[in-house]
C-alpha cells in the first residue's frame, strides 16, 4: 500500500471522504475487481479529497505493477454478450466527437484501453483510420480475431512517435490510471497540433454521486481517480490542452445485464425481482438507454502549430 500526493496539484494535505471497505490488511480482491463488467460495487480503497485543489483519489492504494498485472490477466466473457449495447453507445458517442474534431476522412485515431476493440470497429466504419491499445491479453486476442488493429500495451510501452494521431479517445479509462497526469502528458505528445483528446469518465461532482454518498456504485477497487468536471478541466489545462467543453452522456444496456447491475449495486432484494420480471417477459435482450447523470465526456484540444 502506498500513500501518494495529489496527482493534480502535488499537495499532501487531504481529508477522508470514504474509508476503505477492503480487507483489514488493505489489500484488494483482484481478479473480478478489474473486469469491465465487475460486480464488485462498494469494494474500494480509502477515498480522499485534496484540501488544496479538490481532486478526489484513492489513497493509500495498491502497487501499480501488481495492478497492471491484474489488468493484463483480465478475461471478461460477459463483456462479449454486451457487445451490441457497446456498439450502439459508441455510435452515439461519435456524433459529438465529430462536432468537435471534424469529419474523419481517413484521419488517425487511437483508442486507449480499447478492450476487445468495439470502438475501434465503430470508428473505422465511420471513416477513421482507427487503432487501439489494451493491456489485457485476452481482450487483444478477441480484437485480433475480429480483424481489428488493437495491440497489447500502454501509452508508455508501445512507443508511438510524437504527433501520430488526430484524435485520442479514453472511454471509461482515466479513472483507472495510477498517474493520470503522466498518461495525459503521453496523450499530448502523441496528438498532432490541433488534435483532440476525448475522455469519458465517472463524475464525482455529479448530483447523483453526492446524493448516494458511500453507496455510489462507482466506488470500486479499480477506480482510483475520481474526477469532477472542474478537476478534469484543471488537469487537462495543466498538461497544455485547451478545454473545449463537456456534457453528460449515458449508455445503452441490455435489460438483463442492467438488472444484474442493480442486484450487484443495491442488493438482491432489489435486483432479483427485476431480473425475474425481465426474464418472465423475455425482455432480457432488449436494449435500453440509461443515463444516471454521473458520467460525462470532456474534450480538449492541442493548440494548432500557429497558435502555440
Amino acid at each position: 500500500m502506498r500513500f501518494i500526493p495529489c496527482n493534480l496539484c502535488g499537495a499532501d494535505e487531504c481529508r477522508e471522504l470514504y474509508p476503505s471497505t477492503l480487507s483489514p490488511n488493505g489489500r484488494g480482491k483482484g481478479g473480478s475487481a478489474f473486469l469491465c463488467t465487475s460486480p464488485d460495487y462498494g469494494q474500494h480503497y480509502r477515498v480522499v479529497q485534496c484540501l488544496r485543489c479538490g481532486y478526489v483519489y484513492a489513497n493509500p492504494r495498491g502497487d501499480p505493477a501488481e495492478v497492471m498485472q491484474a489488468y493484463e490477466s483480465v478475461e471478461d466473457p460477459l463483456y462479449l454478450r454486451e457487445r451490441a449495447g457497446r456498439e450502439r453507445t459508441f455510435r452515439k458517442h461519435l456524433k459529438p466527437l465529430h462536432r468537435v474534431a471534424g469529419e474523419p476522412n481517413g484521419r488517425k485515431l487511437l483508442d486507449v484501453g480499447a478492450y476487445i476493440g468495439v470502438f475501434v470497429e465503430v470508428a473505422r466504419a465511420a471513416g477513421w483510420d482507427a487503432e487501439g491499445i489494451e493491456p489485457s491479453g485476452w481482450a487483444v486476442g478477441e480484437a485480433v480475431r475480429a480483424g481489428l488493429p488493437v495491440r497489447r500495451g500502454t501509452l508508455s510501452s508501445v512507443g508511438f512517435p510524437s504527433e501520430s494521431f488526430d484524435v485520442i479517445t479514453l472511454w471509461d479509462v482515466i479513472e483507472h490510471f495510477d498517474d493520470p497526469r503522466a498518461e495525459l502528458d503521453h496523450v499530448f505528445r502523441l496528438l498532432k497540433p490541433g488534435g483532440v483528446v476525448v475522455i469519458h469518465t465517472i463524475d464525482m461532482g455529479s448530483l447523483t454521486a453526492k446524493l448516494m454518498g458511500a453507496r455510489w456504485p462507482f466506488l470500486m477497487e479499480m477506480h482510483i481517480a475520481f474526477f469532477s468536471r472542474a478537476t478534469l478541466r484543471a488537469m487537462l489545462e495543466r498538461v497544455g490542452f485547451q478545454y473545449v467543453g463537456d456534457h453528460t452522456e449515458g449508455r445503452y444496456l441490455r435489460l438483463g445485464y442492467l438488472a444484474g447491475r442493480v442486484s450487484a449495486a443495491f442488493g438482491s432484494w432489489v435486483g432479483r425481482p427485476l431480473e425475474r420480471a425481465i426474464a418472465a417477459l423475455k425482455m432480457g435482450e432488449w436494449m435500453a438507454p440509461v443515463n444516471t447523470l454521473d458520467l460525462f465526456t470532456a474534450y480538449g484540444r492541442k493548440a494548432a502549430r500557429g497558435d502555440q
